[in-house]
C-alpha cells in the first residue's frame, strides 16, 4: 500500500485530510496482512483503522459486532459516504437475510457486519468459505473485544469461539479492537484470541475534551438539576442510574420539570426501548436516564455530559460510561454524586450475587479502585490513565481537583503506618486484613499467619477502620500501592512508595471541605474552548445549519450526526465557505457528502450572509 493511496481514500471517502494518532500505522500494518490489537478510546477513530484496510485490500471486511444498534449506526455511516456495506442480524427476516448474503457472494459489499452467534454458525462459516474462493476476504475486525474477558461488565462467552477464524482461514489478517482494557483484560484479549503473534497498538487514554467531577452525595436529583441548568439547556445526554427504579422515577422527575428525558433499561418491552433508543439517536437535546443495559454501541458523537447518580461498578465500567460524552472532540462533561449509601448498595449487590468467591474478590478490589477515583485529591486524568498504565503530567485544567482543590490532611505518618503493614505482611493481602492488623484485631486470619507478631500490628488505632480503608483507596489510586488482580486483589508496594517509607517524601490525602478556586494554563485553554463553543449557540447561523442537518436526516431516516458531525458544523460555522471547493477542504466531508449535500448547505451559508434574504 502507498501512502498516497491510503491518504487519497482517507480524503475522498471519509473526508479527512490527515490521520489521527496512531491510526496510519495501524491502517498500513493491516493492509499488509498483519495481525494487530488495538487499544484505543472511544472517539479516538476505531472504526476507520478496519474500515480504510478493507477498503484497500482486495475482497470484503467482516466486522463482528456485538450489539444491533451498533451494527445499523456504522451501515448507515458507511452507506453515507458511498462505501457498498451491510449487516447480518436478526432484525431481518428471511428474505433479507438472503439479499444480504447474495449480495456478498457477488461481490457487491466491501464491509459485512454480523454478531458472533451467527459467525460461529457452521453454515455462515461455510458461507465465508465460498466468499473466499470467489471474491476473497479483505479482512476480520473483531470490535469491542473486551467482550471476551469474563472479569469484564461485558462479557460475552461466543467471543471465545472466535478463534476459529484463525484456525479456518490463518491467511485473513484479524484485528481486534477495545476502548476499555486494563492490563489482565488486554493479556485475556490475546490469549483467547489467539492474537500472540499481533502487533499491539496502544494509544493514550486520555479524553483531554471531558471535564470529570464528582461530588459527595446530599440531593442528588436536585444536584442533577443544577448541572443541567447550569451547562446543559439543551444537550443531549446521558443520566446513569444503578437501578431500573430510579431510571423511571428519575426520567418522569426530569419530564416534570420540562426536560425532554427518557427511560431505558432491560425491563421495559422491546418496542419502548427501541423508540426510546431511536429518539435518542435521531433528536436533538434528548436525555437519556439508564441503567448500564443502556450504552455499548452508541455511536452519537454530540453527547455533552454523561452523569452517574449512582456508583458504577469499576474504573473501567466509568471510564467506558462517560467515554460516550464528546466523541466528537468538543467539549464535554462527566459528573458523578457518590455517597456511603452507594458503597453499601454496591457492596451488597456483589456478596449476594451467584458469582465464584473468586471473582466477587476481583469485583470488590475494582470497586476499591473507583472509590481511590473518587476520593483521591490528584489530577483526574492522571489518576484514570495510571489504572490504564499510562502516564500523565497532571494539572490538566479540566477537573474538580485541578480547577478547585479539596482540603487535605497531612497524612504521611498514616501512609506509612499502612505501607510498612503491606511490606511487613508479605504484600499479599487485601485491604480488609491489612485494616484488622492496624486496629490490632485478632482475627483467625491474623492468627493463622501470626501478623499479631508484626510491628505494625496494633499501632493505628487512632484511625477508625472506614479512615484506614479511605486512606489505603487513596494509596491505591495516588500510584504507591498496586491491585494484584492475579493474586485475589493483594496489594504490593510500588517504586513511588520508597521514599515515603524512607521519610523522603510527604502524603497529603481528601478532607473533603470547602474548596480554594484556583486556575492553572490547561485550565484557561480548557475554558476558552468551551466558550468557544458555547458561543456557537448565540450565533443564528449554527441554529440554522442545524436545522437543515435535522431537515435532511428526516428525509432519508438517518441520525443527524450521519449527515454531519457537530465539530464539521462549527467548522462551516467558523469558515463560512462560499464555494464547493471551499466547503470540500473542511474535515468531515468527503466527495459523496460533497456531492449530495453540498448546495444545501452553501445555500444555507449564502442566505445567512444576505440577511436571510433569498
Amino acid at each position: 500500500m502507498s501512502n498516497s493511496s491510503a491518504r487519497q481514500i482517507l480524503l475522498d471517502v471519509f473526508g479527512y485530510a490527515a490521520f489521527r494518532g496512531g491510526q496510519q500505522a495501524i491502517v498500513e500494518h493491516v493492509v499488509g496482512g498483519g495481525d494487530a490489537l488495538v487499544l484505543m478510546p472511544t472517539g479516538g477513530g476505531k472504526s476507520l483503522c478496519y474500515q480504510l484496510p478493507a477498503l484497500l485490500r482486495p475482497g470484503v471486511g467482516i466486522v463482528v459486532s456485538p450489539l444491533i444498534a451498533l451494527m445499523q449506526n456504522q451501515v448507515e455511516a458507511l452507506n453515507q459516504l458511498g462505501v457498498q456495506a451491510e449487516f447480518l442480524n436478526s432484525s431481518l427476516d428471511a428474505s433479507a437475510a438472503r439479499e444480504v448474503s447474495s449480495r456478498l457472494l457477488r461481490g457487491e459489499l466491501k464491509l459485512l457486519y454480523v454478531a458472533p452467534e451467527r459467525l460461529l454458525m457452521e453454515g455462515f462459516l461455510s458461507l465465508l468459505q465460498r466468499l473466499q474462493e470467489s471474491h476473497g476476504l479483505a479482512l476480520f475486525a473483531i470490535d469491542e473485544a473486551h467482550c471476551v474477558s469474563q472479569w469484564g461488565h461485558d462479557f460475552r462467552p461466543e467471543y471465545r469461539g472466535l478463534t476459529v477464524l484463525h484456525q479456518r482461514f490463518p491467511e485473513v489478517p484479524r484485528i481486534a479492537l477495545t476502548a476499555t482494557a486494563d492490563a489482565p483484560t488486554r493479556g485475556e484479549i490475546v490469549e483467547r484470541l489467539a492474537l500472540e503473534t499481533a502487533q499491539q497498538f496502544v494509544a493514550s487514554f486520555d479524553r483531554p475534551n471531558i471535564r470529570y467531577r464528582v461530588a459527595l452525595k446530599a440531593n442528588a436529583r436536585q444536584q442533577l438539576q443544577a448541572f443541567l441548568e447550569a451547562e446543559h439547556a439543551n444537550d443531549a445526554g446521558i443520566v446513569y442510574c444503578l437501578s431500573r427504579k430510579k431510571v423511571e422515577e428519575t426520567a418522569a422527575w426530569l419530564q416534570e420539570r420540562g426536560w425532554d428525558a427518557l427511560p431505558y433499561h432491560a425491563g421495559l418491552d422491546a418496542a419502548t426501548r427501541n423508540n426510546n433508543q431511536r429518539r435518542f439517536l435521531r433528536e436533538e437535546g434528548v436525555v437519556m436516564v439508564a441503567t448500564v443495559a443502556f450504552g455499548m454501541g452508541i455511536d452519537k458523537p454530540n453527547v455533552r455530559f454523561v452523569a452517574h447518580l449512582d456508583l458504577p461498578k469499576s474504573m473501567e465500567g466509568y471510564y467506558q460510561e462517560t467515554g460516550r460524552a464528546g466523541r466528537d472532540g468538543l467539549p464535554a462533561n462527566a459528573w458523578m454524586t457518590y455517597g456511603l449509601g452507594d458503597v453499601v448498595s454496591m457492596r451488597q449487590m456483589l456478596d449476594s450475587g451467584d458469582a465464584p468467591e473468586e471473582r466477587k474478590r476481583v469485583e470488590r478490589q475494582k470497586l476499591d479502585a473507583l472509590l481511590g477515583f473518587c476520593e483521591s485529591t490528584a489530577c483526574r486524568h492522571q489518576t484514570i490513565l495510571r489504572y490504564f498504565g499510562e502516564a500523565h503530567p497532571g494539572d490538566c485544567g479540566q477537573c474538580d481537583n485541578c480547577l478547585n482543590p479539596v482540603d487535605t490532611w497531612n497524612a504521611t505518618a498514616a501512609a506509612r503506618m499502612a505501607l510498612s503493614c503491606v511490606y511487613r505482611s508479605g504484600q499479599r493481602f487485601g485491604v480488609g486484613h491489612l485494616v484488622d492488623v492496624l486496629l490490632g484485631k485478632n482475627t483467625p486470619q491474623t492468627e493463622k499467619f501470626q501478623h499479631q507478631q508484626l510491628s505494625t500490628f496494633g499501632i493505628g488505632k487512632e484511625l477508625t477502620q472506614a479512615q484506614w480503608g479511605s486512606v489505603y483507596r487513596q494509596l491505591v489510586a495516588a500510584g504507591l500501592l498496586q491491585v494484584q488482580m492475579e493474586a485475589y486483589g493483594g496489594l504490593s508496594l510500588t517504586e513511588e512508595a520508597r521514599p515515603v517509607l524512607r521519610g523522603e517524601r510527604e502524603v497529603w490525602l481528601r478532607r473533603d471541605a470547602a474548596a480554594v478556586k484556583r486556575t492553572s494554563s490547561r485550565a484557561e485553554r480548557g475554558a476558552r474552548a468551551r466558550e468557544a463553543f458555547a458561543g456557537a449557540n448565540e450565533d443564528p447561523l449554527w441554529q440554522v445549519l442545524k436545522a437543515k442537518r435535522m431537515e435532511l436526516a428526516r428525509e432519508q431516516g438517518v441520525p443527524p450526526y450521519v449527515i454531519f458531525h457537530d465539530s464539521t458544523l462549527l467548522e462551516i460555522l467558523n469558515q463560512r465557505p462560499a464555494s464547493l471547493t471551499e466547503l470540500g477542504r473542511i474535515s468531515g466531508i468527503g466527495q459523496a457528502k460533497l456531492a449530495r449535500y453540498g448546495d444545501a448547505f452553501l445555500k444555507v451559508v449564502e442566505e445567512a450572509a444576505n440577511g436571510g434574504r433569498r
